[in-house]
């Protein structure tokens, strides 16, 4: 029997993400992957998420990229992305990049207050980061593999098989991503997240519709369908003077956003409408709707009806994880029996190292990483602009 190929591996950062992907890692099948250490700027959580996965907490990050990887997962905040993966692809070690790739993080003071900011000045410092990275990666031998979890999510893998096989025109997608706020304590501080929801959340529907249409495109004549214009509104509801916070959402948001809106325009013509919001109570709200000239899909990625439980008394299930942020576990619940799977995490790590392996390009890449960062910064200038068109740069 012929052995099973090995992937050397690192994790840059060690909080929310970082495990979800050593999680999916420990789910590979068929390639034997060696984890080498974990590196964090703060050697105190290095060491607790060592101990926690059992692996070592690598000093620095030169020595973790060093040591013979083949793979980094940079789990990282994202003003640290551009940074860590272009020091990955220089030394010729693959980089698979939490989403959003990267973005504009002001003007470097850490006083720095977004609410008054030139959001033509973010959307073209966010793609010359795009365009550094791109740069970084061609001149490398390895690749940026963007971890946007709903292009492998297995409604969306489906509803590829669905336009590739019927030769569907998509003319209109809705998509929404909606929950009570983040996990990360930075999250609401721009000069950290480059935004609030409108790329914190918004990057996940978004790029799950600029897939499908990339998908669509292929199908047809070989040809990507991409995003040429967008229009955007953002809004800070917790921050409105009337609002009344009684502790059930996240209100901590310094200089950036609770609620937006995308209106998307492909160079087809056809639309995508995204939502992405931090003031929905009840779970994650995760759901993408196809509307084509020869069938109608959507798909419920978070919640779904493949498991429901009534439970009457809360205490009974203190131990057992029902679904993230509904805040209670009484009374009906749309209990995930696999969160991590219906959402595409182990299908998604699975994929990448699959790539690294036998070369095969990821769904998952650079490009389509490209247009969804594009696309959201000219949704940010949209928005100061009151929501008028911007042309979406192809890069």
């Amino acid at each position: 029997m012929p052995s099973k190929p090995s992937i050397r591996a690192g994790i840059v950062g060690s909080g929310f993400s970082a495990n979800l992907h050593i999680e999916a890692i420990r789910r590979v099948a068929g390639i034997d992957v060696e984890m080498v250490g974990v590196f964090s700027p703060t050697p105190d959580n290095a060491r607790r998420f060592a101990a926690a996965h059992d692996i070592e907490a690598v000093g620095s990050l030169e020595a973790l990229l060093d040591s013979s990887l083949d793979v980094v997962h940079v789990c990282a905040p994202p003003a640290a992305h551009e940074a860590l993966a272009v020091a990955a692809l220089e030394r010729g070690v693959n980089a698979i990049v939490e989403k959003p790739l990267t973005g504009w993080f002001g003007d470097g003071r850490p006083d720095f207050d977004a609410r008054a900011a030139d959001m033509a000045a973010a959307r073209r410092g966010a793609v010359d980061s795009v365009r550094r990275m791109l740069a970084a990666e061609t001149a490398s031998s390895a690749r940026i593999l963007y971890a946007e979890n709903w292009v492998y999510a297995p409604a969306i893998q489906k509803e590829r098989e669905v336009i590739e096989k019927t030769g569907a025109q998509v003319l209109w997608l809705h998509s929404e991503e909606a929950h009570s706020g983040s996990h990360s304590p930075t999250y609401g501080f721009w000069r950290s997240v480059g935004g609030g929801a409108l790329i914190g959340k918004g990057c996940h529907p978004l790029t799950g519709a600029l897939y499908l249409k990339r998908v669509e495109g292929r199908a047809r004549d070989g040809r990507p369908i991409r995003p040429a214009k967008v229009g955007g509104r953002t809004h800070a509801l917790t921050r409105l003077p009337g609002y009344r916070d009684q502790g059930h959402l996240r209100t901590d948001y310094f200089d950036t956003e609770d609620f937006s809106a995308m209106h998307v325009v492909f160079d087809d013509g056809t639309v995508a409408d995204i939502f992405a919001s931090d003031v929905v109570m009840g779970g994650i709200h995760n759901r993408l709707e196809v509307v084509a000239n020869n069938h109608r899909t959507l798909c419920n990625i978070n919640p779904n009806t493949a498991m429901l439980t009534y439970n009457p008394v809360e205490a009974q299930f203190d131990d057992i994880y029902v679904v993230e942020k509904t805040g209670t576990k009484q009374g009906w619940a749309f209990t995930s029996p696999d969160e991590d799977h219906f959402t595409g995490f182990p299908q998604e790590i699975a994929a990448f190292y699959r790539s690294v392996v036998d070369g095969t390009p990821p769904e998952s890449d650079s490009s389509l990483a490209a247009d969804s960062i594009s696309t959201i910064y000219s949704a940010y200038e949209s928005a100061r602009r009151g929501g008028a068109e911007v042309d979406v740069e192809q890069l």
